[in-house]
């Protein structure tokens, strides 16, 4: 993989740190320690989590179900966005100063293999297991709790209190403060644009929040994983083009909160931490845009403003990917 990957700027090292993120991302960005060039290690923290893990097939399988028949090319296409996403990335990041450089050689040194023990099998066990129930109880079950809280009061009659409409909630209204932003992205349809950036927003804790924030709001006390309850409600609220979009935005948007604290322990800095999660979100946006406003003048939509704004940002991607290296600089802290 040494000779694909340093292609696009990238080590063969990067690809064992990307394998394991297919799982989970945690492990994924802890295994990037082995890269010992800076910049390539640095790069491989920051495109790692493009690879779809296990807790983003929830929403790959929620999207699928609701917009297209379960359709295979949908989980297909999902692992593809990541894998484009990483080579795009590696070329135009690599052709800035701070990346700038031949990536380091492959030379990995292999310890002696021996066959595993029953202790330290189940040892690994209970570290995983006891991860994931820490994971659950308290960063999701406070989320959860957060959200009921959100949902289930707010201003209705001129006085605070349990709402019965939830459109009248304090999450309502915090979802239309924000729901403006990702207008573009085509999340608003039938008024209900605040729902789906609720939602984007949830992920960000976790990405398993997605399916049973979106239960959660249609009024669903307990969905499946797929959220196969509430297709006819989603499908509703978006268009299939803005349903793939959204797809993709959680796909390349910075990964849960798990996730960017090992982000924030292996970049050792606080300035690289907000350009990795930055650069995440960014080119998430940016990509869901092009796919809602180009996508749609396939369905009868009229060329305005927005697809104008979505030509320019592929001009400039195109530019970006093909113009010449930059001269290597010190990096800067």
């Amino acid at each position: 993989m040494d000779r694909i990957f340093r292609k696009f700027g990238l080590s063969g090292k990067s690809f064992i740190p990307m394998l394991i993120g297919s799982g989970c991302g945690v492990p994924g960005i802890m295994a990037s320690r082995t890269i010992e060039n800076d910049r390539d290690r640095k790069m491989t923290i920051m495109t790692t989590t493009f690879v779809p893990c296990g807790a983003k097939l929830p929403i790959i399988a929620l999207i699928a179900g609701a917009f297209f028949n379960n359709s295979g090319w949908v989980s297909t296409s999902a692992y593809f966005v990541g894998i484009a996403a990483i080579i795009c990335s590696g070329i135009i990041l690599k052709k800035t100063q701070l990346f700038a450089g031949d990536p380091a050689p492959f030379v990995m040194e292999l310890p002696a293999y021996h066959l595993p023990t029953i202790g330290t099998i189940l040892r690994s066990m209970w570290e995983r297991g006891w991860s994931f129930i820490k994971k659950a109880g308290t960063i999701i079950l406070l989320s959860t709790i957060v959200l009921w809280f959100l949902m289930g009061f707010g201003w209705e009659g001129g006085s605070f209190g349990m709402v019965e409409e939830l459109n009248n909630s304090i999450l309502a209204k915090i979802g239309s403060a924000i729901a403006w932003i990702f207008a573009p992205l085509g999340w608003t349809k039938a008024g209900e644009g605040w729902k789906m950036a609720v939602a984007a927003v949830t992920g960000l804790i976790a990405k398993e929040n997605v399916v049973a924030t979106f239960g959660m709001l249609f009024g669903f006390a307990e969905v499946a994983e797929d959220g196969a309850e509430i297709w006819g409600n989603l499908a509703q609220v978006m268009t299939p083009i803005a349903a793939y979009g959204f797809l993709v935005f959680n796909l390349l948007c910075a990964p849960c909160f798990a996730a960017m604290g090992a982000i924030k322990r292996e970049m050792n800095n606080t300035k690289w931490f907000f350009f990795a999660i930055g650069y995440q979100c960014g080119l998430a946006y940016l990509v869901s845009l092009c796919i809602f406003q180009i996508g749609s003048l396939f369905t009868g939509a009229t060329f305005g403003f927005g697809t104008i704004v979505a030509v320019a940002i592929i001009i400039a991607f195109i530019y970006l990917l093909f113009r010449p290296y930059k001269q290597s600089k010190t990096l800067k802290y």
